[in-house]
């Protein structure tokens, strides 16, 4: 059974790799050389020119990442699959989602001028935006180019080293930001796994329930958004705390704060131990808690997007043996995941995708409780018999 389920997270990187290739932006060439040129039209038409078919492929995807979620979370708690292939499947979803393309978000994109406003223009990207460069060609194929840097400075001091290995070639320095992303991706996994251990909850379905979580997938090494490396700080930072190195744990909370802010919410559940002596779960409940709260004011100012849960499901993952969170987080990142097949049908946001999206959250939620009711019923069912 090891074996088999290795085969079929293969199958299934495989599957989002290849259809990540589908969504690449009519207006880039990511290679000149013939062959791959034709090869990329061949999966643009399927994602541009034949939209039906391209969302039945997502959905079809995204189930069978989702059934291949829930089976293997239920080997792990069984004890049917050990840390080795738990391990081996991690790493090779690592290494195929590595080379996708940034299907669902251009964000990665705006990632990669912001560090070559200052290694190429010699510029302040806080001061300066893509668009005052006009004649730049991934203007071409960039969204959100009316905006000027929004992060924190170690983000800047993390990817302009990046870029300036990437010597100014588009596709190097593509991959050496993804490279970052796997690493992050990888490294949190490693974390999650030694904070588990710490809270005498078991590791492996903590680190599976992280790791093989489908949206953690796509968001973090899929579409590449640098909220995963604001978690591999945190995370550092949350095993330094359990550990009692303060000074660590205060220098990675501040590294993952300045690389994006929402961590600071982190703060006040960490003090909470520091003043209160708290046990070690109930700090991470307050983790989930605050966290909670930053995705909620994110939502009030923007709209919701799939990649905040980012923010939540790391920390959720670590008490992922109760069920009450267990149930929301596997049910809200399916959801989450639905979010872009409305996207991917019309090819624009234009109303009514953005009621579609507001029901599909909605509805997420109410299934989340009816489940977690329905649980706690057939638990007390159970119980009285």
């Amino acid at each position: 059974m090891n074996k088999f389920i290795f085969y079929a997270w293969i199958a299934a990187s495989i599957a989002l790799l290849l259809y990540s290739f589908t969504q690449v932006d009519l207006s880039l060439t990511l290679s000149q050389v013939s062959i791959w040129q034709g090869i990329q039209k061949f999966f643009q038409q399927i994602g541009y020119f034949n939209r039906p078919l391209s969302t039945a492929l997502y959905l079809v995807i995204i189930i069978f990442m989702f059934a291949l979620y829930l089976k293997t979370l239920d080997m792990v708690q069984n004890n049917l699959l050990t840390r080795k292939y738990l391990w081996k499947i991690i790493l090779v979803i690592s290494v195929a989602l590595f080379f996708s393309y940034n299907a669902f978000s251009y964000d990665f994109f705006n990632y990669i001028f912001d560090a070559k406003i200052v290694t190429f223009y010699h510029q302040n990207p806080y001061e300066h935006k893509a668009l005052d460069y006009p004649g730049d060609p991934m203007l071409s194929f960039m969204h959100w180019t009316h905006r000027t840097y929004p992060y924190g400075p170690m983000w800047l001091l993390l990817t302009v080293p990046v870029s300036f290995i990437g010597f100014g070639y588009f596709l190097l320095t593509f991959y050496l930001f993804k490279l970052l992303m796997l690493g992050s991706f990888i490294g949190s996994a490693y974390f999650i796994e030694k904070i588990s251990r710490k809270l005498e909850i078991g590791p492996l379905l903590s680190l599976s329930v992280f790791a093989l979580n489908p949206l953690i997938i796509i968001e973090s090494l899929v579409s590449a958004h640098n909220d995963i490396v604001m978690i591999f700080f945190a995370l550092i930072g949350i095993f330094a705390f359990f550990e009692r190195k303060i000074v660590h744990s205060l220098i990675a909370s501040g590294v993952s704060i300045a690389v994006k802010f929402a961590t600071i919410f982190l703060l006040p559940a960490l003090l909470l131990d520091l003043f209160f002596k708290v046990n070690k779960e109930t700090v991470i409940r307050a983790i989930v808690v605050s966290m909670s709260i930053a995705v909620l004011i994110v939502i009030g100012r923007t709209n919701f997007q799939p990649w905040y849960l980012l923010f939540v499901i790391p920390f959720s993952s670590l008490i992922a043996n109760r069920f009450y969170v267990m149930i929301p987080l596997v049910v809200i990142s399916f959801f989450g995941l639905l979010q872009y097949a409305p996207f991917l049908y019309l090819g624009n946001w234009d109303p009514p995708v953005p009621d579609i999206l507001n029901l599909i959250m909605v509805t997420s939620i109410l299934v989340s409780i009816v489940l977690v009711l329905g649980w706690r019923f057939k638990r007390t069912i159970l119980n009285i018999k």
